[in-house]
């Protein structure tokens, strides 16, 4: 079972490949217009919907009953691996009330702008991150006086 950040990445990656073929957010066009809105949204839309789907799968595995490993080895493997598999879920769920976030701030206008700053986010890092809220150099800054006020 994959890791929880490999895993969103990997749902992430598949939410992106049902789009291809599609349009695609360029630098040499105007920052948010109306087609780039409309393409994360989808994008937003279809990786909520995989994780949904992923979650589903998950709890049918689980209702289907306990474990039935003969050997102590390989019963304490399998749980192990189902305690990532929910950790994973929980994650991904954590996640979910991240892209409705993202998704309200798109019907608000306000999507692609640093929370912080105000300025533009970039094409770049929202398309590797839908969901981020800050530049690059704000979460930066975040993280420092986020890890400060930790050691202190």
């Amino acid at each position: 079972m994959a890791s929880g950040l490999a895993d969103e990445i990997d749902v992430l990656v598949k939410a992106r490949r049902s789009l291809a073929g599609d349009y695609v957010p360029s630098d040499g066009e105007e920052y948010m217009n109306a087609e780039q809105l409309d393409y994360f949204r989808r994008l937003l839309q279809q990786w909520k919907k995989l994780i949904l789907s992923a979650a589903a799968d998950t709890l049918s595995q689980l209702q289907e009953g306990p474990l039935r490993e003969p050997d102590l080895n390989d019963r304490a493997s399998s749980e192990t691996d189902w305690g990532i598999e929910l950790r994973t879920r929980d994650r991904q769920r954590k996640l979910i009330s991240k892209i409705d976030s993202a998704l309200r701030r798109i019907e608000e206008g306000e999507y692609g702008f640093c929370e912080v700053t105000g300025e533009p986010i970039g094409l770049g890092r929202l398309i590797a991150r839908p969901i981020a809220t800050m530049t690059v150099e704000a979460q930066e800054a975040h993280e420092r006086r986020e890890r400060v006020s930790r050691d202190d």
